[in-house]
């Protein structure tokens, strides 16, 4: 049930981090898999690591782009079967000194690219009568992030929890789920430092039930649980894995 054999899947932000990760692990479970990102020498370097893997460089922030990816995708593969909406950005930055254009930054790439890159595969998926969506939202889309102050990326980080519920929705009934998989404290550039930064450590080790971050491959289940056929009776649903920060 949890085999991605014969499936096409999309990655984006698959450059580094938890999208690098995420490309291995569901090509691992049989899929073919296209990774997009900016940094199109990472994106060279990961698929020749992974027989069959895809690399198209694109901005995701441009409308244009996002087309053009999944354009590609379809001409080249012929459909898509799971997206997996990963990229995104976030800084640390007090709400009074953080400008409009921060603001829109994150909300262009971490709603509005998600929203725009769903649209474009919906229709290959609803032809096909099945697909998968899984958006990487955060549990900071649940709860505030201070004292750790970065008002634009909980904000953008809600829109996609509620976005994720909506498109569930709307698609129940043509074959798509729609799942977000929301990982708490997890080492990836984002959070660049904090595995080794002690105050920050002091911090998750006083407020986490479970004391610590998350390794990478605590991840790997839920992934693969959205993406695959074994959720088909799953949509519209936040799989939160934060070490139990959010249930206090």
């Amino acid at each position: 049930m949890f085999r991605l054999d014969d499936q096409i899947v999309i990655v984006t932000g698959a450059s580094a981090g938890l999208g690098n990760r995420f490309a291995r692990v569901l090509h691992a479970a049989g899929a073919t898999v296209v990774v997009a990102a900016r940094r199109a020498d990472r994106l060279r370097d990961l698929v020749a690591e992974l027989p069959g893997a895809m690399a198209i460089g694109v901005d995701l922030s441009i409308a244009e782009e996002r087309e053009r990816l999944i354009a590609e995708t379809i001409d080249r593969c012929g459909t898509v079967h799971v997206l997996v909406n990963n990229a995104g950005i976030g800084h640390k930055v007090a709400i009074e000194d953080e400008d409009l254009e921060t603001f829109r930054a994150a909300m262009e790439l971490n709603v509005t690219a998600v929203w725009h890159l769903s649209k474009l595969v919906a229709a290959p998926m609803v032809t096909q009568g099945y697909g998968s969506i899984v958006n990487i939202a955060s549990m900071l889309g649940h709860v505030g992030s201070a004292p750790i102050k970065q008002a634009h990326y909980c904000a953008s980080k809600g829109a996609v929890v509620n976005l994720t519920r909506e498109l569930a929705l709307q698609w129940a009934r043509k074959g798509i789920h729609v799942n977000a998989l929301c990982p708490g404290w997890f080492d990836s550039e984002m959070t660049a430092g904090m595995d080794t930064d002690e105050g920050s450590q002091r911090f998750i080790v006083a407020n986490s039930p479970i004391p610590r971050m998350g390794h990478a491959h605590e991840l790997d289940g839920a992934l693969l649980l959205l993406a695959s056929r074994a959720s088909t009776f799953i949509t519209g649903q936040s799989v939160i894995v934060d070490g139990g920060w959010t249930a206090r």
